[in-house]
């Protein structure tokens, strides 16, 4: 049997929940949630369409000799240029993603006073609320969400699992499963596109710690005045991102201008981390991204992060650092690494410009 690893990364302050703040007819949204401070680039239709779209990689055909190369090559120039790709043949049913998204609109339709039962702690993370909010003044994102670890199955809250609908709960089981087989694919092919060693990427990820976090953005009556999820990049390795329904929100900045990400029906949508910057030494680049609202319809979407193991230290692989290539970011335990990220407030990706090394700095923690 599993030890019992308790591992408490932060916290976050409780925020009353968007919601339910809905439910309720507004014209004018709440003060706090008024986002003066964001960038309104956004790319027009005309703009966009002369834009090239999210690369989309075909995992079946990095299986098939024929195609291998051309397809690693694909995910290499993805990974560099992007830092975002869809995947598809990507080996999670259909069936699992269908019956899982019902669930996750389930969920957020339970009554409140349930959701309550579930709802973060003051010393944690898991459960319904927001991230990142380490101020009572500081602005506050137009959503709710569920966040909880799920893997390895020692640092889970069982409290937590325990109170989740049976079928969720069924589903989110699978689902974890399949989604750690198909991050370690990703990252087995990303191994051989780097060139690293197989070894240095399976030491690192083959047991690592798996988050996710389901997101409900409800309809805003003043969309352009307000923000789903603030700029940032993520700080694991890969997030691997399920639309639950149709309406699209997620933007990427790419070259200055803030892109739309069009979800293929029953693809996947992957990203890379900022760990996966510090693995590669910034051959591979996490994106700033964001998710917009609209005046009309609710969004729904579940994130899940993978990450290094705990018990791990992370710095650039050493089969890609030597004398005429120096280590461009700083080694740190990685339980440091996420209880420094998450007691900062969200901030594009100013998190991993911490961690890079200036000249002359030395590459120790």
């Amino acid at each position: 049997m599993e030890s019992e690893t308790e591992v408490n990364l932060g916290k976050s302050i409780i925020v009353p929940s968007v919601q339910e703040l809905t439910k309720e007819p507004i014209i004018n949204i709440p003060a706090r949630y008024v986002r003066d401070d964001q960038d309104p680039l956004i790319v027009s239709d005309s703009e966009e369409s002369s834009l090239p779209s999210v690369p989309v990689i075909d995992l079946e055909r990095l299986d098939v000799e024929d195609y291998m190369n051309s397809e690693l090559e694909r995910l290499h120039s993805a990974c560099k240029d992007w830092g975002f790709f869809q995947v598809v043949n990507h080996g999670v049913s259909t069936s699992l993603l269908d019956e899982f998204r019902k669930e996750i609109e389930n969920f957020f339709k339970l009554p409140y006073e349930e959701k309550k039962k579930l709802w973060q702690q003051p010393n944690g993370l898991e459960g319904f609320g927001q991230l990142f909010v380490v101020s009572d003044e500081q602005k506050l994102d137009w959503s709710d969400m569920f966040y909880i670890a799920t893997l390895p199955h020692n640092t889970r809250k069982g409290d937590l699992f325990d109170k989740l609908p049976p079928k969720l709960k069924e589903n989110l089981e699978t689902y974890s499963k399949e989604v750690k087989t198909l991050a370690l694919t990703i990252l087995g092919h990303m191994a051989k596109a780097l060139k690293m060693e197989g070894e240095e990427m399976r030491a690192l990820f083959d047991d690592g710690v798996q988050t996710m976090r389901m997101n409900y953005y409800p309809p805003c009556p003043e969309p352009d005045k307000a923000i789903g999820f603030t700029p940032h990049s993520d700080a694991d390795a890969l997030t691997i991102l399920c639309q639950v329904n149709e309406t699209e929100g997620l933007q990427i900045r790419k070259e200055g201008r803030w892109v739309l990400v069009k979800p293929l029906p029953n693809a996947l949508i992957v990203n890379i981390g900022d760990i996966m910057e510090i693995v590669s030494n910034g051959i591979y680049r996490s994106i700033e991204h964001r998710a917009m609202v609209n005046s009309s319809k609710e969004r729904l979407s579940i994130a899940t992060f993978y990450s290094s193991k705990q018990d791990s230290e992370l710095a650039p692989a050493p089969s890609l650092i030597g004398p005429n290539n120096p280590a461009n970011f700083r080694r740190v335990p990685v339980e440091k690494y996420f209880k420094d990220f998450f007691a900062r407030k969200l901030n594009g990706k100013s998190y991993l410009e911490f961690m890079r090394i200036e000249n002359g700095e030395d590459n120790t923690c």
